[in-house]
């Protein structure tokens, strides 16, 4: 069983690719956990500037993101980025790269804009996403009715002292 406490089993492309992008947002989420991701005192999202911040009592965090999309609970929908007007078109390109993957194999669910599924679906479809954009990290914001679902690249770490440093991983 994955993150998302999912039964490995089907043997199509989307599933297949499922389990490979399951399998990596483990790997991903071991690895952001050695700076800090999910401690942070708070975080927040420049769309102007497409560059997600996280604060620590002795650093900040920051990379370059994309908005997937978000998940409503109560709705039981997810909205691809793409599809939202909230959000700046520079920041959903990743969430477009997906809809076009999923438009070439002719698959609804990464080609509608809101799409019906429950946590589990939205899992899915997150763990397909992140596998096909081969994003260096993902982070579930919180939200009160709907979370958000961000991908980011390199995290530059800086200092309290003011000296950084840059975490990656290859995801190849």
């Amino acid at each position: 069983m994955g993150i998302f406490n999912r039964r490995r089993t089907g043997t199509d492309d989307v599933a297949l690719l499922a389990l490979q992008g399951e399998d990596m947002i483990e790997q991903l989420a071991q690895a952001h956990v050695t700076w800090g991701l999910g401690t942070a005192d708070r975080w927040g999202l420049d769309q102007r500037t497409g560059v997600i911040t996280w604060t620590f009592p002795d650093k900040t965090a920051s990379a370059p993101a994309q908005i997937l999309g978000s998940f409503n609970a109560s709705t039981s929908s997810w909205v691809w980025a793409w599809g939202n007007g909230s959000i700046l078109p520079e920041l959903s390109v990743a969430a477009a790269q997906v809809r076009d993957w999923g438009a070439e194999r002719g698959l609804p669910a990464f080609t509608q804009a809101r799409v019906d599924v429950d946590e589990e679906g939205a899992a899915t479809l997150v763990t397909v996403a992140v596998r096909v954009t081969t994003a260096t990290g993902f982070y579930r914001a919180s939200g009160t009715a709907s979370v958000p679902v961000i991908t980011f690249g390199p995290v530059t770490l800086t200092a309290a002292d003011g000296t950084t440093s840059t975490f990656t991983v290859d995801v190849s």
